[in-house]
C-alpha cells in the first residue's frame, strides 16, 4: 500500500500555506528586481568627455584647503 501520510503525527511542516508564502515573496522579489533594472537603465549617465570637460570648465566655485 502507499501511505499518503509520510510526515508521522506530531511533526509540523509549513504545508501549503507556507509554499505560497513563500512563492509570494519570490514573486515579489522577481519583480522588485525587474523593476529596479528599468529604472537604473533610465539613468543618463555623462561620458567620459563630458566629465573630463566639466572638470576644466571653472564652475565659479572656489576651493579653499
Amino acid at each position: 500500500m502507499i501511505a499518503f501520510d509520510t510526515v508521522p503525527k506530531g511533526d509540523v511542516s509549513p504545508g501549503l500555506l507556507g509554499f505560497l508564502v513563500v512563492a509570494a515573496m519570490g514573486l515579489a522579489l522577481f519583480l522588485l528586481v525587474k523593476s529596479m533594472r528599468k529604472q537604473i537603465s533610465k539613468i543618463d549617465l555623462p561620458s567620459e568627455t563630458d566629465r573630463e570637460d566639466a572638470d576644466t570648465k571653472p564652475d565659479g566655485a572656489v576651493r579653499t584647503e
